[in-house]
C-alpha cells in the first residue's frame, strides 16, 4: 500500500477481519439488534459488548505472540489453523445466505437482566475465543511490531459495528426483519473471510 502510513494497512486489516467475524448473524447480534429495536438499556448492551470485545482482543494480540516467542513454530501453525478457519467461517456464512431467518421480538427485560443475559451471550459462547483472541489474535501478530495496531482496527471494528447495530436497529427494523437482508449480509460476510484467509495463506 504505497503512499498510506505504515500503520493504516494493518489498522485495515484489522478493521476488516474484526467486521467480517462480527458482522455474521448469531445469538449476540440478534440480541443487539431485539434490545436496540425496543430501545431497552441499548447503551448498556453496546457497552458490555464493545469492551469484552476489546478485552478479548488485547489478551489475544499479546498471548499469541508470548507464545510463539517461546515456540516459534506456532505462529505459523496458527497462521495456517486461521486459513482453514477462516475458510471453513465462509462456507458457513453461505450456507447461511442459502436459508437466512428473520429476528423475533424479544421479552421486556430490566437492566440487570439485560447485563447479565448480554455477559452470558458474549462470554459463554465459544465461538467468541475463537474469533477474538485465537483469529484475530493471529491476525495481528502477522503484522509483527504493528500488531497492535492490527488490534486497535479490531477493536474499532466491534465499537463501531456494535453502536450501529443498536443504535441503527429501531430505524432498520423492518428491514432487519427481512430474511432477504441477512441473505445479503451472510454472502457478503462469506467474501470477506475468503479475502482474510487469502491474505493469512499468502502474505500478501
Amino acid at each position: 500500500m504505497n503512499g498510506l502510513p505504515a500503520s493504516l494497512a494493518p489498522a485495515l486489516a484489522g478493521l476488516g477481519t474484526g467486521l467480517g467475524l462480527i458482522v455474521a448473524i448469531g445469538a449476540q447480534n440478534a440480541w443487539v439488534l431485539r434490545q436496540g429495536v425496543r430501545r431497552e438499556h441499548i447503551g448498556l448492551v453496546i457497552l458490555i459488548c464493545a469492551l469484552s470485545d476489546a478485552i478479548l482482543i488485547a489478551v489475544g494480540t499479546g498471548a499469541v505472540r508470548v507464545v510463539s516467542s517461546l515456540a516459534p513454530w506456532v505462529l505459523e501453525a496458527l497462521r495456517w489453523g486461521g486459513v482453514a478457519y477462516l475458510v471453513l467461517f465462509a462456507i458457513n456464512s453461505f450456507r447461511s445466505a442459502l436459508r437466512p431467518g428473520a429476528l423475533e421480538e424479544a421479552v421486556l427485560r430490566g437492566a440487570g437482566s439485560v447485563a447479565i443475559t448480554t455477559l452470558a451471550l458474549t462470554w459463554l459462547n465459544p465461538h467468541v475465543y475463537l474469533d477474538t483472541v485465537l483469529m484475530l489474535g493471529t491476525v495481528a501478530n502477522h503484522f509483527g511490531p504493528d500488531r497492535w495496531w492490527a488490534a486497535a482496527g479490531a477493536i474499532a471494528a466491534s465499537v463501531i459495528w456494535f453502536t450501529g447495530l443498536g443504535l441503527g436497529a429501531r430505524a432498520l427494523s423492518g428491514l432487519l426483519a427481512s430474511p432477504r437482508t441477512w441473505r445479503i449480509v451472510d454472502a457478503l460476510v462469506g467474501v470477506v473471510m475468503l479475502l482474510v484467509a487469502w491474505h493469512l495463506a499468502t502474505g500478501a
